[in-house]
């Protein structure tokens, strides 16, 4: 590896800008859609091939400033790679050409897509390398098999994931905030616990900016010819055929992550200090998507007495326990192997959310909300609509969820539904600001939870 040195940042990003601003917008984990970029900064440049030979490669940390956004804006990591002319097989990831500074000439792309720049991050993780102010960090029990070949998951999210042969999964965080990021945090618990239900993390990358730290990317053993929930869940209603046997072994699966997270992390009891805010937020976020999508208005009264039903509980004086949870739980972030056993992934939580939010105790109810909606969304999508399935999934699963924790999440229905209907009012903003065709599958959870009774 070529010890990096760090060029004239603004001497490269004021060269890089142009393209970037242009390039940004259109990334499927740009933050920052529909508003217009005003400016980009550098954070840092780190320079990992130089680009004297046929690739360069540079580790950037930009800040991308939007009004009215937050202050002082996004950062975002990019990994940027620079030819005389791109191939083309890397056609889709070209940023641009660049007319001036010290890439004048050049062209630069997104290295990711290029399986030798994903190459030399692997290796500076088997190393355990340190370039510039980045740290490659690997756990020294876990060894990294070298020279795999790497290649970029064409799946839409919100990060950008590279698999190295069948052996490991890099997850490259795109926008990145400070602090401990659960996904490399909560995975490492739940290592220390023996948890199989979660791949263990084998190596990641972290900076300090300002004096905090930054979690970059994680590597973590890949599950080789694992199928993830939703595309599982497709199949079988493309084919007709039910999924409660699966939902069953996936709530067994959730409650094993959960019990041993409760083992691994601090449990805290929520009283009416902390329900009292949380009951606000929800009803906070129901008048404002209430405000942004007018097909809720005539639901409106019966979502919020899904809140008014938990806090008539909260001022009877009950209590419920929380703990560290998933955060973002559907069945696109479970995996089965081809042996059946299901496992978790993508601890990020909800990349919305501010990241001390993301790390706070909740009640395990919260991740079992979301599965619910993520079964009554695959059900909703197929053709015709299936909700005897949904609904079959949803007892399923809770039930599997019972048999390792001994409690039903149907026990506790006032929480439950309130929780679901959060989430179901989150959905409705997010399909008609960005999939409105998506909109009646989320509206029909809406229609079921404002006329449900918990009792």
């Amino acid at each position: 590896m070529t010890e990096a040195v760090t060029p004239p940042t603004s001497t490269t990003l004021d060269a890089l800008a142009p393209l970037l601003r242009a390039w940004l917008p259109r990334q499927r984990w740009f933050a920052g859609k529909g508003r217009p970029v005003t400016g980009i900064t550098p954070v840092a440049v780190t320079q990992l091939l130089p680009p004297e030979g046929r690739l360069g490669l540079y580790h950037v940390l930009v800040r991308v400033h939007q009004p009215p956004g937050p202050q002082p804006g996004h950062c975002y990591q990019l990994l940027i790679g620079v030819r005389e002319a791109l191939p083309p097989r890397l056609a889709p990831a070209l940023i641009g050409h660049v007319d001036r500074g010290p890439l004048a000439g050049h062209t630069v792309y997104d290295a990711l897509h290029d399986p030798r720049p994903a190459e030399v991050l692997l290796e500076a993780l088997r190393t355990s390398a340190r370039i510039g102010g980045l740290v490659f960090e690997r756990d020294p029990r876990r060894e990294i098999r070298p020279q795999l070949v790497a290649r970029l998951l064409a799946a839409e999210q919100s990060n950008s994931s590279v698999v190295y042969g069948d052996a490991y999964i890099l997850k490259v965080l795109r926008r990145v905030v400070p602090g401990i990021n659960p996904d490399l945090e909560l995975p490492l618990a739940l290592a220390r616990e023996g948890c199989p239900r979660v791949p263990a993390p084998t190596a990641w990358l972290h900076t300090e900016l300002d004096g905090e730290p930054h979690v970059l990317a994680v590597l973590q053993p890949f599950v080789s010819a694992a199928a993830d929930g939703w595309e599982l869940a497709l199949r079988a209603l493309a084919k007709g055929e039910g999924f409660a046997p699966e939902a069953r072994a996936l709530g067994r699966a959730t409650a094993e992550v959960h019990t041993a997270l409760a083992r691994a992390l601090p449990t805290v009891t929520l009283g009416p200090a902390q329900l009292g805010p949380l009951v606000q937020g929800m009803t906070e976020r129901l008048a404002a998507a209430v405000q942004a999508v007018p097909a809720l208005v005539p639901y409106e009264e019966g979502l919020r007495s899904a809140y008014t039903a938990l806090g008539e509980l909260v001022t009877q004086g009950r209590t419920w326990t929380a703990q560290r949870v998933h955060g973002d739980l559907h069945l696109g972030q479970c995996l089965r192997a081809p042996s059946g056993d299901w496992s978790l992934i993508d601890f990020e939580g909800e990349p919305a959310r501010p990241p001390a939010e993301r790390r706070m105790p909740q009640p395990p109810v919260r991740d079992i909300a979301g599965m619910l909606r993520s079964f009554d969304y695959a059900a909703r999508s197929a053709s015709p609509p299936a909700p005897r399935w949904a609904h079959d999934c949803r007892a399923a699963y809770c039930s599997g969820y019972a048999e390792v924790t001994g409690r039903d999440p149907r026990t506790d229905p006032v929480m439950l539904r309130a929780y679901e209907t959060d989430k179901a009012v989150y959905e409705v903003v997010y399909e008609a600001r960005h999939r409105p065709d998506w909109l009646p599958v989320p509206l029909s959870a809406v229609r079921r939870l404002a006329a449900s009774d918990p009792n």
